[in-house]
């Protein structure tokens, strides 16, 4: 298991992290088999989504933001439930097929840490695991 940690710099921002979870592929060995991919947080999550067009990104979070404000009434006191929202609909977890040891996502796809109560620095659990 490999741990990575993400600085996220605004309170709302997806960051794609690609490329470190294709190290640890790389840095496993394992030729076949799954990564999955874990955020331990609440009001943090993981997707696979487009990566080349940066306003993919922000169009997903402008409209989770129209969906779920941050600013609402909601019972929770923190003044983060819109975080906690969007962290259960996005999810925490992604699972990705690993191909002659690279991540087989598609031509425009990437791993994306979607942080929704940020800034802050935050963990991404990554399990390489070999096909039986």
């Amino acid at each position: 298991m490999i741990e990575i940690s993400v600085k996220s710099r605004t309170r709302e921002e997806f960051i794609d992290i690609t490329d470190p979870v294709q190290q640890a592929v790389t840095a496993s060995g394992i030729p076949a088999g799954v990564a999955i991919c874990f955020v331990p947080h609440t009001t943090a999550a993981i997707t696979i989504n487009e990566n080349a067009d940066p306003d993919v990104p922000r169009d997903i979070i402008h409209k989770l933001n129209m969906v779920f404000p941050q600013r609402d009434e909601y019972h929770h006191t923190e003044g983060n439930s819109d975080a906690h929202i969007k962290s259960s609909l996005v999810g925490c977890s992604v699972l990705v097929l690993i191909d002659n040891g690279r991540l087989a996502l598609g031509q425009w796809q990437g791993i994306f840490f979607c942080e929704f109560d940020g800034p802050r620095t935050r963990q991404v659990v990554i399990k390489v695991a070999r096909f039986a």
